[in-house]
């Protein structure tokens, strides 16, 4: 018997890797002599470095700026040309200094950062996962970052987040780095989202990033007025109202816009990185999982994209979670032939997340004395 463990991490507990290692060894407890196959995948945010690390790309390491300004220690991906680029490395809501949100002034210049040095580093192919970010400057860092001009009425580079864009008299794109244009570049990234509006960055996403009703307008109209000037230069390639331009506060504006990105479904782009369908031929059961699984993981996070994947491949599959808020008839639709909930074994939360890998573990030992009796139901 062959099993392939393909899961997310649980946010706060587990790496997807230390997912995997904690179920592989419950299964190799209850049944001796399975083959246990592991591939990290991620829905294209957090997680996407860990899943090509895992993948057996190099991990590069460098000082960027971070959301508030100052210095982090970030990391990507990189094997031959191609770059895997997260930006909660360098511009995540987990950076900000005390875990204080900083919505007008968080800025996006340390991915732009990141991007140079994969360019120095030789890269022609990048991928950026943009989930879990601070900033709402409609990638106006990122860009300044890879040279790009902004200004204010005094000529003046305007720095900061989104609230300082409200400044904003000129946008420049001539200084942007020529190695750009010679790069391709996947946004992954499953929001639809436009920059402005009711539907935008700063309405939808702002308050996740501490923005209260006034900072929500104030980075609306500091945005409109960044876009309208940054529109006006030559070779810009998407609007303010493309699917995707408001994406991590507005990076994805930046990237669709200025870097000529591709969006692409986080899912689908981490399962090509990690070459999620060879691994899939042989097995006999795949087991996935987030710490979540939920209403919002039916729109396309791990686990259902794997599903789908095993499902297409004709294996069973079952998942893993900490909790979920999925029925009986939910979960059969989404195609998992059971779900084991952490929260099944330890009903308290904060317990549950501190004892994940013992409790993943103890899941491990199930799915490994049921798994005979799920692959021929």
């Amino acid at each position: 018997m062959r099993i392939l463990i393909a899961s997310d991490k649980f946010k706060g507990s587990a790496t997807g890797p230390e997912v995997a290692a904690a179920l592989a060894e419950g299964i190799a407890q209850s049944a001796p002599g399975t083959v246990v196959d592991a591939v990290p995948v991620a829905d294209g945010g957090e997680g996407t470095v860990d899943a090509a690390l895992a993948a057996g790309f190099e991990e590069v390491r460098v000082t960027v700026t971070g959301p508030t300004g100052r210095p982090v220690e970030a990391r990507f991906a990189v094997r031959g040309e191609q770059a895997v680029i997260e930006m909660a490395a360098a511009s995540g809501l987990d950076l900000l200094p005390g875990g204080v949100k900083d919505p007008l002034g968080a800025t996006s210049r340390g991915t732009g950062e990141l991007i140079l040095a994969a360019l120095d580093r030789g890269c022609a192919f990048l991928v950026l996962a943009v989930g879990g970010s601070a900033n709402t400057d409609a990638g106006a860092g990122m860009l300044q970052a890879l040279g790009v001009s902004v200004r204010d009425a005094a000529g003046r580079e305007v720095s900061g987040g989104g609230g300082s864009l409200a400044a904003v008299d000129a946008v420049d794109v001539t200084g942007l780095d020529p190695r750009v244009e010679r790069t391709r570049v996947v946004l992954a990234s499953d929001v639809d989202n436009p920059l402005l509006g009711e539907r935008g960055a700063a309405a939808v996403f702002g308050p996740q990033k501490g923005a209260a009703g006034d900072d929500v307008a104030v980075l609306d109209a500091a945005m409109a007025r960044f876009a309208g000037l940054l529109e006006q230069q030559p070779g810009v390639r998407a609007s303010s109202e493309a699917a995707g331009a408001g994406a991590a506060g507005g990076v994805g504006y930046a990237a669709l816009a200025v870097l000529g990105a591709q969006r692409q479904p986080g899912v689908e782009v981490v399962q090509r990185l990690t070459g999620l369908s060879e691994h899939l031929v042989g097995a006999d059961l795949v087991v996935t999982g987030e710490g979540s699984l939920d209403d919002q993981s039916l729109g396309g996070k791990t686990p259902l994209g794997v599903a789908a994947a095993a499902r297409a491949a004709g294996i069973p599959v079952v998942a893993v979670c900490g909790r979920t808020t999925l029925d009986a008839d939910q979960a059969a639709s989404a195609g998992f032939s059971r779900v084991y909930a952490l929260s099944e074994l330890e009903p308290d939360p904060d317990k549950s997340m501190a004892g994940a890998r013992r409790l993943l573990e103890e899941v491990g030992r199930r799915i490994g004395a049921e798994a005979a009796g799920i692959i021929r139901s």
